[in-house]
């Protein structure tokens, strides 16, 4: 059956889906391969802003205690800090700040998680704690300007719910440690966005107790944040994990699960930011290299938007070592992107739907349809998938519109379509066909690079009561990316595709408007062999 799509705009498409973007810990940020990847990635997508763990951790060397004339002394040292920031900014893309971990001068335990060890213990010192959080605070204010820093929210911690991430998973210890920071981000300026509580799938019952708590104290908090996976227990081998996933229809209810718990509360009108996101937790499951992902999380991306204010992809690169530095170019990472600017599939998503415009004309379980402000209409489409592993899906996947085109007077349209799917698009598959080389050599990178661009075809279309009649065919787990635009026909009255290899056109025996007659001789002369002086 063909879908009408309607002339007229259904709603808008946010940049929710854009907002931010995570990232591996602060530090990372200084190298070249990030900063690399990071730039193709603001060129192709443009994130926002971009968060990640680790900005009070040791490796960043903000809290530096020394000793001095018999007693103990903190100095907040900005180095690191300023070249991230710097480089973010010149990148187009702004800090979403997270307070964590504990440095360990200032932390009242050893705990610690991932393999580069970030401290999550609290603070041996809260008037210490607040100190750091108030300097670092000022710098950030002081070096980029108030009205710049009033746009990059201030998150307190990650997932205090766990026991990995916050000693104990003690709620009332983490509800001090909000109170603590937030105060100390006002009292650098009373503008500034603090929220939290940055809570793990699972744990919704952190958020009522944590609307009271700061009702009660009358504690700041601009905005609500959580994380949202749908992944199972891992089954761990060398090197990698495997899980069982959910329908991706759950990540979408754990996006609006804020908001439908907070009715009621001081919170519920706060804005809601879905600061991690993923299909598995994991940074070795190779769930997210694959052409499966990108159609999982298509209908995710399409729609999030109408859930929540932000919901940032966890991550955009897989220069992220909290399980280790990584074996192998792909070995299931976070990113969008692995080591050395490959593109997965997911990378592609995101890529078509930044092409997209923001007037929605139609959505279904299978596309979402828009225009821009030129009159370009966009589809968006994706096939199904199975989570199970067990059904699988059809090796076709069809979908028939009739889009309507703003365009008084047009004939034909211009179709470009760009796919990825188990066959175009999909590095993971080329790099398992080269036989999964660990350190590929230049000219193996270069076809793996060639190998991870999308399939690209173009055709003409008739316009036909200002609409056009679009059938697509996708293959097993492909995203494709459609764009139509009105044709306005330019071309020369004398051009004649009869004519490219010499040979009469249609136009014989009459002149063709340049010079020449219909037989191809000029003037009466014949346009070569003996005639040519």
């Amino acid at each position: 059956m063909r879908i009408h799509v309607p002339e007229r705009p259904t709603g808008r498409l946010t940049d929710a889906w854009r907002a931010c973007v995570g990232t591996g810990r602060f530090e990372l940020a200084l190298r070249r391969d990030y900063q690399d990847s990071l730039a193709l990635v603001q060129r192709d997508i443009g994130f926002r802003h971009i968060r990640g763990h680790g900005l009070l951790s040791d490796g960043v060397g903000v809290h530096r205690p020394y000793e001095h004339a018999g007693s103990r002394r903190v100095r907040h040292s900005f180095t690191y800090v300023d070249q991230v920031v710097d480089a973010y900014l010149e990148l187009g893309i702004r800090p979403f700040v997270e307070l964590g971990f504990m440095p360990s001068g200032l932390a009242s335990g050893d705990q610690t998680v991932f393999w580069w060890q970030g401290n999550v213990t609290p603070p041996a010192s809260w008037t210490e704690w607040a100190d750091l959080v108030r300097a670092t605070v000022a710098h950030l204010v002081d070096r980029y300007g108030l009205d710049e820093v009033r746009g990059w929210p201030i998150e307190v911690w990650n997932e205090p719910n766990l026991t990995a991430f916050w000693q104990d998973a003690d709620r009332d210890a983490y509800h001090r440690l909000y109170e603590v920071s937030a105060h100390a981000v006002k009292e650098v300026d009373a503008s500034l966005q603090v929220g939290g509580p940055a809570i793990s799938p699972g744990s919704d019952e952190w958020l009522v107790p944590f609307a009271e708590f700061v009702a009660a104290r009358d504690v700041p908090c601009d905005f609500v944040s959580r994380h949202a996976y749908t992944s199972g227990p891992a089954q761990h081998v060398p090197f990698g994990t495997h899980q069982t996933l959910a329908p991706a229809e759950h990540l979408l209810e754990q996006f609006a699960a804020p908001r439908r718990l907070l009715a009621g509360t001081a919170l519920a009108d706060l804005p809601v930011h879905i600061t991690e996101f993923n299909s598995s937790y994991r940074p070795d499951n190779p769930i997210h290299d694959t052409a499966f992902h990108a159609a999982y999380l298509a209908p995710v991306v399409a729609a999030g938007g109408d859930l929540v204010d932000s919901f940032s992809y966890w991550t955009f690169s897989d220069m992220f070592e909290e399980a280790g530095i990584p074996t192998a170019p792909l070995h299931g990472g976070f990113g969008l992107l692995t080591h050395r600017q490959l593109k997965k599939p997911t990378y592609h998503l995101y890529a078509f739907l930044a092409r997209m415009g923001d007037a929605v004309l139609a959505r279904g379980a299978d596309h979402l349809v828009t225009r821009d402000a030129d009159g370009r209409v966009t589809v968006l489409a994706w096939a199904p998938v199975d989570v199970t592993g067990r059904a699988p899906v059809p090796e076709r996947h069809t979908l028939a519109l009739s889009v309507p085109l703003d365009a008084p007077g047009a004939t034909s349209a211009y179709l470009a379509r760009s796919s990825v799917s188990e066959e175009a698009g999909n590095v993971q598959a080329a790099w398992a066909e080269m036989g999964r080389p660990r350190s590929p050599r230049p000219r193996q990178l270069d076809a793996l690079r060639e190998a991870a661009e999308p399939a690209r075809s173009h055709r003409s279309l008739p316009v036909v009561g200002g609409r056009v009649e679009v059938d697509l065919t996708l293959a097993r787990h492909e995203v494709t990316l459609v764009e139509i635009d009105a044709v306005r026909d330019e071309t020369p009255p004398w051009w004649d595709d009869d004519r490219l290899l010499g040979l009469p056109g249609r136009g014989v025996g009459g002149h063709d408007g340049d010079g020449h007659d219909g037989d191809g001789r000029r003037d009466g002369v014949p346009a070569g062999g003996e005639g040519r002086p």
